[in-house]
């Protein structure tokens, strides 16, 4: 059993975007993808997109990687449910995209970019699947086109509801290998690698299981995962409120609850306004 949450970005990457993971991180994608996907072997890349213009974003992704048959992905842990976060999918989709070509190379070298989002919180309202594959097909004849474009979304609060459900009542739902990360990602804390359930005797549970217990960070890395934990922590704390009234209203009420605690927790302003979206003016109200 471990403290470490798998949930917050930092300890995320170090179990899947390492070098030494790298079977965890096949495994992670091999669970999401289709069967013409599948990875058998995979190379770590640097996760940061260099600017191609003064003003242009630098965006940082949790992990970038290509697979032998030349395929990108993306893999991010997305904690707080942040303004326009559907815009910033696809802007990471485009980055990893557009930035396969050099200097002097034709169009025909770009290979499909596959992003994979861990999402905290509920993007989907109107689905009650934890996973959504995303991609571009026609309108009317639903025929697929643009093939090298695929986004999955994974709503880990769909598949457990209740961060305090017991790992016994999770047992029945959990069919495949993405069900068997997801409850990973969720329980971690209630898993003994020693004494697994059946439905979650897995060899790569059971080294993830291993690197969360050996998983450690220096001061900066330690104040990181700390301020990030607290996101999460407080995003939970307010789900049940925010549930009891699910209309625009309750969920701006919520965020104005985020935003409190925040405040009384000392965060900075502008770290408030960005994970919430709320003005600088709004949040000095508060």
């Amino acid at each position: 059993m471990s403290q470490i949450n798998p949930r917050v970005d930092l300890a995320f990457k170090k179990i899947f975007g390492s070098l030494e993971n790298k079977d965890l991180l096949i495994s992670f994608i091999n669970s999401v993808v289709s069967k013409e996907d599948q990875v058998v072997d995979i190379e770590l890349l640097n996760p940061y997109n260099p600017k191609n213009f003064a003003g242009d974003k630098l965006s940082v992704l949790d992990i970038k990687a290509k697979d032998t048959k030349g395929n990108y992905y993306n893999i991010e842990v997305q904690i707080s449910n942040e303004a326009d976060y559907d815009k910033r999918a696809l802007y990471y989709w485009a980055k990893l995209y557009s930035q396969q070509l050099t200097a002097g190379l034709g169009y025909k070298h770009l290979r499909k970019a596959i992003g994979i989002h861990v999402l905290n919180f509920i993007s989907i309202a109107n689905n009650p699947k934890y996973i959504n594959k995303f991609i571009i097909s026609n309108e009317e004849t639903k025929e697929r086109y643009f093939a090298d474009m695929e986004l999955y979304t994974i709503e880990l609060c769909k598949f457990t509801q209740d961060d305090n459900e017991n790992l016994d009542s999770l047992l029945p739902r959990i069919k495949n290998g993405l069900d068997r990360w997801a409850a990973f990602l969720t329980k971690a804390y209630y898993l003994d690698r020693n004494n697994l359930p059946k439905e979650l005797d897995d060899p790569c549970i059971k080294k993830a299981i291993d690197v969360l217990q050996i998983i450690s960070f220096n001061k900066e890395e330690r104040d990181f995962y700390e301020g990030h934990l607290k996101w999460l922590m407080i995003e939970e704390s307010i789900l049940d409120r925010v549930k009891a009234d699910a209309t625009a209203e309750g969920i701006k009420e919520g965020i104005k609850i985020v935003a409190r605690n925040l405040i009384a927790s000392g965060t900075p302003v502008n770290v408030i306004s960005e994970f919430t979206g709320l003005s600088k003016e709004e949040i000095q109200r508060l």
